[in-house]
């Protein structure tokens, strides 16, 4: 289908609003994973205990994705959206008052509940205002989100921690999500409710065929189908090493290669520059070969498969004493998570309808989240016990052509969920 020119482009507004949400989401949780090494000398940590804080937040996360993938579908992304950037950024201003483990769990715990909103309200805002073939772009734009958060916290965190102390880092970031709220509320609306978009372009988001009404659909129900479990196995399979990457990167350039807090902003810096053009160019490249003729199936797959392989070479990234190369590696295999993600959640609005899309994504998310707080256990016991992560990014190069291929068994030719069917 061509695009109208006179069509105007707002849901590229709307999605610039997802990008500087998913942008704050990200720099609020990277705070801590850049401060581990000055917090756990200063306060007595060991590796056991920075695994406890992280699944701390990991849990309230899992708990989160179930609870706001239905509050979404319930009460819609406007008002959804809204309540977790509240509730995020007041548990972030809230780890200023922690003093030891308890207190920063207590408010990782607060943290992971609220941020929990995040991608279930983007996902589905992304399903309501883009047509099939433009939804993994879109996806991918506002998940590169993720990466200029994770490249903005380690440039101003350690900055105000030299300057103004730790407390502030936490105070000043998570204050910022109040500034978006002024700008969601003044800015969205739903497509067909919104007096910014253009008939042309309302057209163009509504060119694929409408989703068939839909009654609320348990969560029981959706796990009947293999549709299903497939998002459930890409997610869990690879979420936890993207939380590993997050919470464990900066302590791993610190103990491998001997960065403080002051030389910590570079290196991340490249990794994340690299993981916002995998977002993009991942999402870009499957929308690309189904406009070239090729099938969903085909086109989303060929994405997956090809981010599958990029990660493989992080398995070295343990043994090569030049930072530079381990900066090269570890930034390959994030850039390709990143475009695995655009491409996997973007799944979601392909095999289900529209009004399921953020409890699916909530679902599955939990899944992935549970998965990850038994990785970071194994995290910290396995760094306890031998100091050694090779372990670690063994599994990390190997756990996505392993989902992909159970995923290929779930879903062989990626039929749409037949929701409105017989199963209770």
């Amino acid at each position: 289908m061509s695009t109208p020119r006179n069509m105007h482009g707002y849901r590229w507004t709307v999605c610039a609003l997802l990008f500087a949400a998913t942008t704050l989401n990200y720099m609020d949780r990277q705070i801590l994973g850049i401060l581990a090494p000055t917090l756990q000398k200063s306060l007595g940590w060991n590796e056991i205990h920075y695994s406890h804080i992280v699944m701390a937040f990991q849990a309230a996360y899992a708990l989160g994705l179930l609870g706001f993938g239905r509050l979404i579908d319930a009460i819609g992304t406007r008002h959804g959206y809204a309540i977790s950037v509240f509730a995020w950024s007041v548990a972030a201003m809230a780890h200023a008052l922690a003093r030891g483990v308890f207190g920063f769990g207590v408010a990782r715990f607060g943290l992971g509940l609220s941020e929990a909103g995040n991608f279930p309200a983007a996902i589905k805002t992304v399903a309501e205002w883009f047509p099939v073939k433009e939804r993994a772009l879109a996806t991918g734009l506002f998940n590169s989100g993720s990466n200029v958060g994770a490249i903005l916290a380690p440039l101003l965190v350690p900055w105000l921690t030299l300057h103004y102390g730790w407390q502030m880092s936490f105070l000043a970031l998570g204050a910022t999500g109040f500034a978006w709220l002024l700008f969601w509320y003044w800015l969205y609306a739903e497509p067909n409710r919104s007096s910014r978009v253009s008939k042309e372009e309302l057209s163009h988001i509504n060119s694929n065929p409408p989703d068939p009404p839909m009654e609320k659909v348990s969560w029981q129900k959706l796990l009947r189908f293999r549709q299903t479990w497939a998002f459930v196995i890409g997610i869990s399979f690879t979420a936890p090493i993207w939380w590993f990457f997050l919470y464990w990167l900066p302590k791993f350039l610190h103990q491998k290669h001997g960065l403080d807090l002051g030389s910590l902003g570079p290196p991340l810096v490249v990794i994340y520059t690299m993981t916002s053009v995998g977002s993009i160019a991942a999402g870009w490249f499957s929308g690309f070969l189904m406009k070239r003729g090729w099938s969903r199936n085909a086109g989303r797959k060929t994405g997956l498969l090809i981010c599958a392989l990029a990660v493989v070479p992080v398995i070295f990234a343990a043994y090569v004493s030049n930072l530079w190369a381990a900066t090269f590696l570890i930034g390959l295999a994030a850039s390709a998570h990143q475009g695995w993600a655009a491409n996997l959640f973007t799944l979601v609005s392909d095999l289900f309808p529209k009004e399921t899309v953020a409890t699916v994504v909530g679902l599955g998310s939990m899944f992935g989240s549970l998965t990850a707080i038994g990785f970071s256990q194994i995290t910290g016991l396995v760094l306890q016990a031998t100091g050694s992560y090779w372990p670690l990014f063994v599994i990390a190069g190997s756990a996505y052509l392993i989902a992909l291929g159970i995923m290929q068994l779930l879903i062989p030719d990626m039929k749409p969920a037949e929701l409105d069917s017989s199963i209770p």
